[in-house]
């Protein structure tokens, strides 16, 4: 359970700035479970780089697959939010 939590807090954290970032940005081309997705899996992409560049010196382990997370994942819709609303 140890190994997985990690992940699990990198995919909440990717959720949740998913759709922040969504609403911040008012994306209507996007739907709130495309950007719950989107959000997760930019979490865990971004909770991944940062544990790759050494992120997690100064925090805990949690806060920082969590700010990986909730950062990630507001890229990655803000990204794919743009890609889509483009026609």
């Amino acid at each position: 359970m140890e190994a997985l939590m990690p992940i699990i807090t990198q995919l909440i954290a990717g959720a949740v700035g998913g759709n922040v970032a969504g609403a911040a940005l008012k994306q209507a081309a996007v739907s709130a479970i495309v950007r719950t997705i989107v959000g997760a899996i930019g979490g865990v992409g971004g909770g991944f780089l940062l544990q790759m560049l050494g992120g997690e010196a100064g925090l805990s382990g949690l806060v920082a697959n969590g700010i990986g997370g909730l950062v990630g994942g507001g890229v990655l819709t803000a990204i794919v939010g743009s890609v889509l609303g483009k026609k």
